[in-house]
């Protein structure tokens, strides 16, 4: 007896060992989340008001020099993530929420599911960043509403699909046949029948699409579609630093390296998803 619990000491350390090591890959996500949407109040500068000469070096009191203006690079670089943050979880949020109740309903109801599925086809024809200036451009003054809309125009089709796919078995399988033989309406099919076997499937596209989210914001205000100068945002200190890198590089690196971190993160944070269901979404 004492050298079978011996034995199985070793698998139930790795269990705890893989377990942790992936409770820290995802870790710094909520981090970094936590210090961006912190940021405006963390910032030791005015966002908006020279402190130095334009593309200062790094040095006492700015340790990230100043921008094109005189600017403090640390006090915008602190300022400027919290509103792509909101705005693209916003855009993951209903576009999974969205794309959970379509794709859902497609599966369990097959002529809905044929619309829904060219519906789709159609819209992933338009190149994202050509959907995003139509629907941003011909929207009455613009703004992150606009910005919004378009985001979730973009995403939506592409997560339609996975739902769909990730939901037929499920709509095929016996408890959901028995609950239509019973005459549950269809919004109770999707919210109590099918949903709660789809958790894993959801929290790994809310990951997915808060990635795409913040790639599409941020093109967008680096297109000055979205946030217009003199608002602190990452993407706009790169595009109106950038020919001055060669005088201090910190402005484009910093908000550059940023954005890097804020999509990693999240990835990381996806991770803890099981694999099968990664997978599985991502050949979707």
């Amino acid at each position: 007896m004492r050298m079978a619990v011996q034995s199985q000491a070793p698998p139930r350390a790795a269990r705890l060992s893989g377990r942790t090591w992936r409770l820290l890959r995802a870790l710094p996500a909520p981090v970094v989340m936590a210090v961006t949407l912190a940021g405006p109040w963390l910032a030791p500068h005015p966002v908006d008001a020279p402190v130095a000469a334009p593309y200062a070096l790094p040095g006492p009191g700015l340790p990230l020099g100043a921008d094109q203006v005189g600017r403090d690079v640390l006090s915008r670089l602190l300022a400027g993530g919290r509103e792509l943050l909101l705005t693209s979880l916003t855009v993951a949020v209903l576009v999974t929420l969205g794309a959970a109740i379509l794709g859902t309903a497609a599966a369990l109801r097959p002529g809905l599911g044929r619309w829904v599925d060219r519906a789709a086809d159609l819209m992933m024809l338009l190149p994202a960043v050509l959907a995003v200036l139509l629907v941003v451009l011909s929207w009455p003054g613009g703004g992150r509403m606009a910005l919004i809309a378009a985001a979730v125009a973009v995403g939506l089709p592409y997560a339609v699909r996975v739902f769909a796919g990730a939901a037929a078995p499920i709509a095929a399988s016996g408890f959901v046949e028995a609950a239509v033989a019973g005459g549950e309406r269809l919004p109770h099919l999707i919210w109590r029948e099918v949903l709660p076997n789809l958790r894993a499937t959801l929290l790994m596209l809310l990951g997915l699409r808060l990635v795409a989210a913040v790639y599409v914001v941020t093109t967008a205000a680096f297109l000055e579609i979205g946030p217009q100068p003199p608002a602190a945002d990452w993407a706009l200190m790169v595009r109106e630093n950038a020919p001055g890198i060669l005088l201090n590089p910190w402005p484009v690196v910093a908000p550059s390296l940023a954005i890097g971190a804020l999509a990693l993160s999240v990835q990381a944070a996806a991770a803890l998803v099981p694999g099968n269901v990664r997978k599985a979404v991502i050949r979707l």
